[in-house]
């Protein structure tokens, strides 16, 4: 019989959210992600060709809006 962890028992369940994570779960709330993708997706660049693929325009946007 294996020893038992507090992973096996639902020790996250009970944790307290980090500031990282309720910043993030309020960045959520309040910006309207599909919105502003729909907006910048005719001017952002299409995966043509060869060579490395453009990253996503939500998460793009995303990492933007975290620098600013």
């Amino acid at each position: 019989m294996r020893q038992k962890s507090f992973a096996d028992e639902g020790f996250e369940k009970s944790r307290k959210k980090t500031r990282k994570e309720l910043f993030l779960d309020e960045m959520d709330s309040i910006i309207p992600w599909k919105e502003l993708a729909a907006a910048i997706e005719p001017f952002y660049p299409k995966a043509e060709g060869a060579g490395r693929r453009p990253i996503g325009i939500e998460r793009m946007l995303r990492i933007h809006f975290l620098q600013h």
